[in-house]
């Protein structure tokens, strides 16, 4: 996840433009993205995703590495954790319930890694101690206020794995449970 120097996720008028990767750090994601056998997906961040990754390869000014991001995500299978939605699109399934059934079962299939996108189903996975690591893309921005990334009352002790610093100022920690 993006998140400020101040913890958030979202500004406070719900903008998320201040996370906008540049080109170096979108092809540091489009690498990531290699790596991902499935995306895991709350209802918003999912609908955020496919609202514009779904078509960004057709758009003509679309620069190169956007355009290889959207084809590697649009190829990756999903699943969507909700109980408000209806249907899904191409190559996504949803679940309804059962969170750790569904990831214990996955878990025990050969693959590489499952990717966690949105801090709504990250607070439940949290909770149920479904999460291996945690990869949050620091922003040198101080947002003041909006939407957290961590809920009040969550809590983890993590150690720190690895760090990188990108020429933009985003500095990428990856932490995993103690």
């Amino acid at each position: 996840m993006s998140v400020s120097l101040d913890g958030f996720i979202e500004d406070p008028h719900g903008k998320i433009d201040w996370s906008f990767p540049d080109e170096e750090l979108h092809r540091f994601f489009n690498d990531q993205e290699r790596e991902i056998d499935i995306h895991l997906y709350g209802r918003r961040m999912y609908e955020i995703m496919a609202g514009y990754w779904t078509t960004a390869d057709t758009n003509p000014s679309a620069p190169a590495h956007e355009i290889e991001y959207a084809r590697l995500w649009k190829n990756t299978p999903m699943i969507v954790f909700s109980q408000t939605l209806k249907q899904v699109g191409e190559n996504a399934r949803l679940v309804k319930d059962h969170i750790a059934a569904a990831i214990s079962e996955l878990k025990a299939q050969p693959g590489q890694d499952m990717a966690l996108g949105g801090a709504g189903i990250a607070a439940s996975f949290m909770q149920l101690g479904l999460i291996d690591e945690y990869r949050l893309y620091i922003h040198p921005i101080i947002l003041g206020g909006g939407k957290r990334f961590f809920k009040d009352g969550s809590e983890a002790t993590l150690k720190l794995v690895e760090t990188k610093t990108f020429s933009s100022g985003v500095v990428l920690l990856i932490y995993q449970p103690a």
